[in-house]
């Protein structure tokens, strides 16, 4: 039996009953009592003496719909064949798909992309590789690389499970970027092996998007790939969370009249994304920032077992801060989570500096209630879609990438991302912008081609794209 999700209301039952042993009113009666709500029925087979029928119900959330298939269960007669959501239907037989651009519909058109035509086109990328940027899907594909290490909220849960996970990301980046990706779920967690699968496989895609790989192996892996390829690598876990963080602050930093260069930021969970957020925020003009973890407060003065968390202590923490998030919080201007649920309290906040900027990103539950946050803060941003201020990836990665792509780029650089956040940022008039409006939705149709158009004038700026700007200021509506 299909376990329920929590991201959808309605189950489908597959019910086979006796008809001389209960009536089908009195199933629905029964499913009625219970609280469910029947809104679609199908019969599938039936005969004198019995029946097999699809019930479309309605269900409050997971344990309701559990509460419902436990009841049915019961009556004589009644046997629960199967039960399925909307959310698992959605995945039957994977959500993606390749198709072809022009279709084979005589010899000719055989002869002409397979062979013998396709010959001469191979023989002109020999003489010419940069010419598989205009022949072939590497100018507008990227690979979306993942061991199934550190997946969403669900830790390691091998590649195979991690799979339609990446195949929504491929999703993502056709409809919002008409990017076409992959999903490369590998079967490894060795660094070197990923590394050189990654490199192995790099010649047919044009960018890799490297995603829940577990720290610290994924600083290796992408630091690694970065040096060694000539195609954009980004880590979307750190480097996604970073840059739509830091739109936020923007825009937060306006509501407050706080400036940037002045404010103290006490960061919680110094992992792969934690680490990405210092990064940015201090190439972004921040001069103030406490890295804290399970030890407490990361300082100059301590040498840690974790590579990280002591390179972390030598970029940050200027005053040599010492002790726990109690410690540290007093005055902070903003507090960014990026660890664990319920270690954010409504004393930490009201110990906080005048109009306390939160982000608690911490997935499914973030480090606060934001109900109860709520009154203690001025602005207050979490990774959750039922709540305002959500700082998703998706705001991120489709542009930049498409914009990386476009102008040929042969990194993402910090010029880049710094573009991207602050084109993300623009989105949000100052007429729009409010405390509970920071960031623009992910479904705002202007996000894509605004950081599109930032990440190329960065590229050429910082000098890593090689394709002309001019060209490309019409190649993205032309391509769509």
């Amino acid at each position: 039996m299909s376990q329920l999700s929590n991201a959808s209301t309605n189950i489908i039952i597959r019910l086979h009953f006796q008809k001389n042993l209960i009536t089908f009113s009195e199933i629905a009666k029964v499913i009625g009592e219970v609280g469910g709500d029947i809104i679609g029925i199908d019969v599938i087979s039936t005969s004198k003496t019995q029946t097999v029928r699809d019930i479309t119900i309605t269900v409050k959330n997971q344990k309701h719909g559990q509460n419902v298939m436990d009841v049915l269960g019961l009556l004589k007669g009644v046997k629960v064949i199967s039960v399925s959501d909307r959310t698992f239907l959605l995945h039957l037989g994977g959500k993606i798909e390749v198709t072809p651009k022009n279709p084979i519909k005589n010899r000719d058109d055989l002869s002409r992309v397979y062979t013998p035509g396709v010959a001469q086109v191979c023989r002109a990328i020999e003489e010419e590789p940069q010419k598989a940027h205009s022949l072939t899907i590497k100018r507008n594909t990227v690979a979306v690389v993942s061991d199934g290490t550190a997946v969403l909220g669900l830790g390691d849960i091998g590649p195979l499970a991690a799979m339609p996970v990446m195949e929504g990301k491929a999703m993502l980046f056709k409809q919002m970027a008409d990017v076409d990706a992959f999903p490369i779920c590998l079967d490894t967690k060795d660094p070197d092996e990923i590394i050189k699968i990654v490199k192995a496989i790099a010649p047919a895609f044009g960018g890799i998007n490297l995603e829940d790989i577990s720290s610290p192996r994924c600083f290796e892996i992408e630091e690694t790939l970065k040096s060694e390829l000539n195609i954009p690598v980004f880590h979307d876990d750190q480097h996604g969370t970073a840059v739509v963080l830091l739109a936020g602050l923007y825009n937060a930093l306006k509501l407050t009249g706080k400036n940037i260069e002045e404010i103290k930021v006490v960061l919680n969970g110094v992992g792969a994304a934690g680490t990405a957020c210092a990064k940015m925020l201090l190439a972004a003009g921040v001069r103030q920032i406490i890295g804290v973890d399970r030890i407490g407060a990361l300082n100059k003065n301590e040498s840690y077992e974790n590579q990280n968390w002591t390179a972390f202590s030598q970029m940050t923490n200027p005053d040599n801060l010492k002790g726990s998030l109690t410690d540290v919080i007093k005055g902070a201007d903003v507090f960014i989570g990026v660890s664990a649920p319920g270690v954010l309290t409504v004393e930490h906040l009201q110990s906080m500096a005048k109009d306390p900027i939160v982000f608690a990103l911490a997935n499914p539950d973030p480090e606060i209630d934001p109900e109860i946050a709520e009154p203690y803060v001025k602005v207050l941003a979490t990774g959750r879609s039922d709540y305002p201020n959500q700082i998703n990836n998706v705001l991120c990665f489709p542009g930049i990438f498409r914009g990386a792509l476009d102008c040929r780029a042969s990194e993402i650089n910090e010029q880049m991302k710094i573009a991207t956040a602050k084109a993300i940022a623009d989105v949000v008039s100052d007429d729009e912008l409010s405390e509970t409006y920071i960031v623009p939705s992910v479904f705002n149709q202007k996000v894509v081609e605004k950081v599109r158009k930032a990440v190329v004038k960065a590229a050429h700026e910082s000098g890593v794209a090689r394709k002309d700007l001019y060209k490309e200021e019409n190649s993205f509506q032309e391509n769509r």
